[in-house]
């Protein structure tokens, strides 16, 4: 921790987390510093009392800290980040009632482009809104180093809880946790701890372990073609060009009865639901490349297990390659249990610095700079507004993301509930020069009959699965 002088004030700074560094990292190579901005939508089929709903937002800001993050760069171009006291910023309220409700979205998509100043800046833009169809509530627009999905739907939540206490006299939210705490903990983490010795070794094994194999989301072409070019006919690695970094989300959104048919099997088989998602999507990427029985794919980590981490706001998110192995022989089931063993081994040192973690992938396998041996990342986001709570009203509510329009990643897969019926919503954001819209309809298509084939009957092996699709 260093203290600078900040508009007069002397300020305690904190060297950025591994997380945050992330970010940093990808807006540091991306001409486009939108990249770290997140939009979001939450819509309630309900009139509001927008004074109320200011008050709330204020209140919420003032509980969460992140909410009040700045940044700053020192002379020697090292970046550091401090708390602000809570001030009230500029809320406006925007009627978009009378518009078509997809142009309402659309501007709100050009509003998730445009970039926050990136020092000494507040890092965020909340709006109030008026929709069609009797829905209000709120856009916002947060830079990633300082919120992750996870943050933001605590935030959301916290604002309808705080609107709904003054509104209805309904019971107050617990309060929030400290940001600062939990970041001292992760910089604690950080300091060469034992902690931190024990995962350094087991990423190490794991580097030294026998070479991974691609796997393409489009097939073996890549490979082929990249082998071919190379010279090396058993190269296992590739990379997927872009030479642009704009970018588009594809939503597809799995009705409700058959979302319940995923959740149940997981809740009879006792399968976290991101298990059975990542043995989808390892499934499919072996059909797509010639039934290869090495698949990797860049697993999210949420990092939130305590409730420190749950409501400390922040961005937590750490990505790790998660491999599996399987042979056609393995029952469906089978392939479960392996791949929920696989995702346990890898919670366990997910506080390691993912991207420590490939530049001496990277160094010790020697491939061309920005190949892998992932295709596709995902991310499963289990929470939602929709929870039995007295501090909730049960009433309709409309959920959207909205696309910055740039990715970092060639593919991203984030899969969530819906919060008016706790569907599952595949969100597919992807490089438009890298992935066409039709390829992102071919993988879902195959990822549901997967995921379907597999729950009807857990005792089919993967062999018969791929067989089947």
């Amino acid at each position: 921790m260093k203290e600078f002088v900040v508009n007069g004030a002397v300020m305690q700074c904190y060297p950025l987390t591994a997380a945050q560094r992330i970010h940093h990292y990808s807006v540091m190579h991306c001409p486009c510093h939108q990249l770290l901005n997140i939009g979001t939508g939450l819509y309630i089929q309900q009139d509001l009392d927008f004074n109320l709903l200011k008050e709330a937002i204020y209140e919420a800001c003032y509980r969460m800290e992140s909410m009040r993050l700045r940044f700053l760069q020192d002379e020697d171009g090292t970046v550091y980040q401090y708390i602000v006291p809570f001030e009230e910023q500029e809320i406006r309220l925007v009627d978009f009632s009378h518009w078509k409700e997809e142009d309402a979205h659309d501007e709100m998509r050009r509003w998730t482009a445009i970039p926050f100043p990136r020092f000494h800046s507040i890092m965020h833009e909340i709006v109030m809104i008026k929709l069609p169809n009797g829905y209000n509530g709120l856009y916002m627009k947060v830079n990633h180093m300082t919120m992750d999905s996870s943050s933001i739907i605590a935030f959301d939540r916290d604002v309808i809880e705080l609107y709904c206490a003054k509104c209805y006299g309904t019971e107050m939210p617990k309060p929030m946790q400290s940001y600062i705490q939990a970041l001292e903990k992760d910089l604690a983490y950080e300091a060469d701890s034992p902690a931190r010795q024990k995962d350094f070794q087991f990423w190490t094994e794991e580097i030294e372990a026998s070479e991974p194999m691609y796997t393409d989301f489009n097939g073996m072409g890549r490979l082929i073609t990249q082998r071919r070019e190379s010279g090396n006919p058993n190269l296992r690695s590739a990379y997927v060009v872009s030479k642009s970094p704009e970018a588009a989300i594809s939503v597809y959104q799995l009705e409700k009865e058959p979302s319940d048919r995923l959740m149940q099997f997981c809740t009879e088989n006792r399968v976290p639901m991101v298990c059975l998602l990542l043995m989808g999507l390892r499934t499919v990427l072996s059909k797509f490349n010639d039934n290869e029985k090495d698949v990797s794919i860049k697993s999210c980590v949420a990092r939130r297990g305590t409730l420190l981490e749950k409501k400390s706001g922040g961005t937590r998110i750490h990505f790790f390659p998660l491999r599996t192995i399987m042979e056609p022989e393995l029952t469906f089931m089978e392939g479960l249990q392996k791949m929920q063993e696989a995702q346990n081994r890898l919670f366990r040192h997910a506080n390691y610095d993912p991207i420590e973690y490939t530049m001496r992938r990277g160094q010790y396998r020697n491939y061309a700079p920005g190949a892998s041996y992932e295709s596709i990342s995902l991310t499963y986001q289990p929470m939602t507004l929709k929870q039995d709570s007295e501090r909730m009203p049960d009433i309709p509510y409309k959920s959207f993301w909205y696309t910055n329009g740039v990715a970092a990643q060639p593919l991203y897969l984030t899969v969530m509930h819906r919060v008016e019926d706790n569907g599952l919503n595949f969100n597919f954001e992807y490089k438009k020069d890298a992935v066409t819209h039709e390829e992102m309809e071919y993988l879902y298509y195959y990822l549901c009959r997967v995921l379907f084939r597999g729950i009807e009957n857990k005792d089919r092996t993967i062999g018969e699965i791929l067989d089947m699709i």
